[in-house]
């Protein structure tokens, strides 16, 4: 497979999977996402005065979502005076992000098409922001060289995604199995049928964060809380509460 087909194989996969399955049971989940007082991060619903994603001062950045689904990131952001845009390969997703923002009264641009290849010029933004989008969905040797470019020097990048070792013991049925299912050398790509996922080992991460200008400030593994408020098919509260299942990286770009 060339990096042209391996390309439109993955973004093609995932459009399709997002518009046709995945979207429907995520609708749902807007409107409460987009009623949250506080931001709340990932499979556990971690608060943000716990795992402090965010940058302190929000006022009047310019924010790009990558992989925004229904966009509820970019609502939070721009109650707190940012100027988010989202950008996502679903039109399902954005349809559902666009009556969001009518119920809710909040407005910011919606932008259909992939976080690999977004239609902002370089240094358009302050802070880049991923929450199990662009950052679980892309391509990262595309996406957070794309990220680095639309950021201004100095800017943010946060992203939250699955661990590598829940991606060494997820198995294609059922949650994460207590026992590595595959090789860590050579992770990067899962192909699911239909759909195809990416987790870089840490040290492949780190690297190519390097390369791409960005300096890590920070690596939050999150442990779910016991009780957890609810369960997931693809894993238990129990195993995320003995190894992270979910990480937030920070990251600033240099210059």
């Amino acid at each position: 497979m060339t990096a042209g087909e391996d390309v439109a194989d993955h973004v093609e996969l995932n459009r399709r999977y997002w518009d046709e399955q995945a979207a429907g049971a995520h609708g749902p989940l807007a409107r409460e996402q987009w009623s949250a007082a506080e931001p709340r991060w990932g499979l556990w619903a971690t608060p943000e005065a716990r795992a402090r994603v965010l940058p302190e001062d929000l006022e009047g950045a310019r924010v790009i979502e990558l992989g925004c689904g229904t966009a509820y990131v970019s609502a939070w952001l721009a109650r707190a005076g940012a100027h988010p845009v989202g950008i996502d390969l679903s039109a399902e997703q954005l349809a559902t992000a666009r009556a969001m923002q009518a119920e809710f009264g909040v407005e910011f641009p919606l932008v259909l098409g992939s976080a690999e290849e977004v239609p902002y010029e370089d240094g358009s933004f302050d802070v880049a922001i991923s929450e199990y989008g662009a950052s679980l969905w892309c391509d990262p040797q595309r996406w957070i060289p794309e990220a680095a470019r639309l950021l201004a020097p100095g800017g943010w990048l946060v992203f939250m995604r699955y661990s590598p070792l829940y991606a060494l013991c997820a198995q294609p049925e059922g949650t994460a199995a207590t026992e590595l299912r595959r090789d860590q050398f050579g992770l990067g790509r899962l192909d699911w049928g239909g759909r195809v996922e990416f987790v870089l080992p840490h040290g492949d991460m780190l690297r190519l964060l390097r390369t791409s200008g960005f300096v890590v400030e920070d690596l939050i593994e999150i442990q779910a809380p016991r009780p957890a408020h609810r369960e997931f098919a693809e894993v238990s509260a129990d195993w995320a509460h003995r190894w992270p299942s979910e990480e937030i990286w920070k990251a600033r770009l240099g210059g």
